[in-house]
């Protein structure tokens, strides 16, 4: 089975949270003048298009990126289908099955334009972290840039989930995925000070 890409693109469209780095990307050498390399650079939050936030986000005592274990962001995955829904709380995950998997994406797609921030979109409730962790939930994805409204301070979503030591995949794109359960790699650059990274998230249907 091949892999599906699960990921944003990034490039000067690509929509950072408001106010943050947006993504730029340039050549520094062309091999015009190197004569044999293009030696490019690129410059970005660590929050922009699909990523990760490591608990070092939302505290600053929390870990950094590439203290996170890799088993983390590889194996087997749930994706639920969660549209028109303004929070997912603990209500609306009770009906699904979480045998044999210890992760979850929730497909919202309340990100339609994704050349534009979003004015609203799906957030996390605070009942949901206890719940996932009963169910031996250890991470979470989502098709939305946070999980929390763009003007909360108090991150309830996310605290709720850092509770329940659950962590968090951010900005996937699931227009072109069912429900069902895959296989998914989403790993973090190995940035030792870092409060989150971007990734190549994929998924790979289950035989």
């Amino acid at each position: 089975m091949k892999w599906i890409d699960i990921s944003m693109s990034l490039n000067s469209q690509t929509p950072p949270w408001p106010g943050d780095e947006p993504f730029q990307y340039k050549l520094t050498w062309a091999m015009e003048d190197t004569g044999s390399v293009n030696v490019g650079q690129f410059q970005a939050s660590n929050h922009i298009g699909t990523h990760i936030d490591a608990p070092f986000h939302y505290d600053s005592n929390g870990e950094k990126a590439a203290s996170l274990p890799l088993d983390r962001f590889a194996g087997d995955v749930l994706v639920i289908n969660m549209e028109n829904k303004d929070k997912i709380s603990a209500a609306d995950l009770e009906p699904f099955d979480y045998k044999n998997v210890e992760k979850v994406i929730f497909r919202t797609l309340s990100w339609k334009d994704r050349s534009v921030f979003p004015s609203s979109y799906t957030v996390i409730g605070e009942d949901a972290g206890p719940f996932l962790k009963q169910k031996g939930v250890h991470l979470i994805g989502i098709d939305t840039p946070s999980v929390d409204p763009e003007t909360s301070k108090d991150l309830p979503g996310h605290h709720s989930l850092y509770g329940a030591d659950i962590l968090i995949l951010e900005g996937l794109v699931l227009d072109h995925v069912a429900p069902g359960i895959y296989e998914l790699a989403a790993f973090p650059l190995k940035m030792e000070d870092a409060d989150g990274s971007p990734v190549r998230a994929v998924l790979k249907q289950k035989s």
